[in-house]
């Protein structure tokens, strides 16, 4: 604020392939007058020539007040000065600001959680919000509830009724960022998602296999080209992208150690990282012999196919991978993981449930929640504690059993 109590501020945004000045502009009662000035500059190349048009309108702004004594003689709208280009009021549209805050996300998030986003953003949201054709001014809470309700009560795109409250939930936490920044920005005085009401979200209770039922899915699949990652996934709690992640550099088989240090990833374009999902992800086990027999029958194998592919082989250092060198994808896990057990007629669960059907394992022999922690991975063990600490049913039986006893 200067001497006269006026504030100004201003920002560049982009409409119709050009760039715009954006000036908001404070009278002494707070009250806001936001204003639109064309550069003429096309975005291509011009941001730093745009950025310098700004300053030099807020500049030129600040010089008109203060010659001033009256501020209705401060006119902004006024055409006269022909160093003013032409005004025009904000319109900007409310999908146009889902889509600058999705951009923006590019640069602050991981990348398979931006892919997350625009993948949301693309088959969700902007088709919703299209046929409204709001401006970013006009949003309301309700605009927002309809979205959130619809999405809960048709929002699967098999047309098999709504998403879970889980994904509704993501749906919000995104609109709310993007509407933050507005408010940042000065485009609107509130976010119209302060009261907006999630659906109920029910408790996570995930399934998993017992020993016998484990043994059974390992005995049936045996001959199956998923057979070493099921065993992986069942005896070490790894998750999917960790397995996928395996590189011949994680497995030490002088000191017979498997280390987690890589992990793959994605929505719809695969992240290769050589990190793991937290500090506490990159762990390092003792190789089991029949994992090491495995893991060295699959070595003799690449190396075979290496020779029958030649030129046309992929060569990379991940261990799950096609006959030409191709790795495995997590879809194709999760895809042939779900055919198994319907062709040889097992319970169903998902493959990350093979992770939590290890954990029950561990509290079945008597480990601590500690010891489950960091041999799942968990960064923290409230995690640990509330997933799995219900899972021993079998050993509460026989607690029962021991305390009926007393009463016989």
């Amino acid at each position: 604020a200067d001497q006269k109590g006026v504030k100004m501020t201003g920002s560049v945004q982009q409409k119709n392939g050009k760039y715009y000045a954006v000036l908001n502009l404070y009278d002494e009662k707070g009250k806001r007058k936001q204003k639109w000035i064309a550069t003429g500059y096309p975005i291509k190349g011009n941001k730093k020539r745009a950025e310098k048009f700004l300053r030099d309108k807020l500049s030129e702004f600040k010089s008109l007040k203060d010659s001033t004594d009256n501020l209705s003689d401060f006119d902004v709208n006024a055409e006269a000065d022909e160093r003013q280009c032409e005004v025009k009021e904000c319109d900007k549209s409310f999908t146009d600001c889902i889509i600058e805050w999705l951009d923006m996300s590019e640069l602050r998030v991981d990348p398979v959680t931006y892919q997350g986003y625009k993948s949301a953003v693309d088959r969700h949201i902007l088709p919703f919000f299209e046929k409204k054709n709001l401006r970013l001014i006009d949003v309301k809470r309700k605009d927002i509830q309809d979205f959130i309700n619809e999405k809960h009560k048709n929002g699967r795109l098999d047309g098999k009724g709504g998403l879970s409250a889980k994904s509704i939930k993501i749906f919000k936490t995104m609109l709310n960022s993007a509407l933050r920044e507005a408010v940042k920005d000065e485009y609107i005085v509130r976010n119209p998602c302060e009261f907006v009401v999630l659906p109920q979200q029910n408790k996570f209770r995930p399934s998993f296999y017992n020993g016998k039922q484990a043994e059974e899915l390992l005995e049936k699949t045996k001959d199956d080209v998923l057979y070493p990652i099921i065993l992986i996934a069942l005896l070490y709690g790894l998750r999917r992208s960790e397995i996928v992640g395996l590189k011949w550099d994680s497995i030490d088989f002088e000191n017979d150690t498997l280390t987690v240090n890589h992990t793959v990833s994605g929505v719809t374009e695969m992240v290769y990282k050589d990190k793991t999902k937290s500090c506490a992800s990159y762990r390092t086990f003792p190789l089991i012999p029949n994992v090491k027999n495995i893991l060295l029958d699959i070595k003799r194998k690449e190396r075979e196919n290496t020779l029958l592919f030649g030129s046309c082989y992929n060569r990379n250092s991940y261990i799950f991978k096609w006959e030409n060198g191709n790795p495995y994808r997590p879809d194709f896990i999760t895809r042939r993981f779900s055919k198994l057990l319907k062709q040889n007629d097992l319970p169903h669960i998902r493959f990350h449930d093979l992770r939590h059907s290890c954990a029950s394992y561990l509290v079945a022999k008597g480990y601590t929640l500690k010891d489950i922690q960091e041999w799942m991975g968990h960064a923290d063990i409230s995690p640990t504690a509330n997933i799995y600490a219900h899972l021993d049913t079998e050993r509460k039986n026989k607690i029962a059993e021991e305390m009926a006893l007393i009463c016989s």
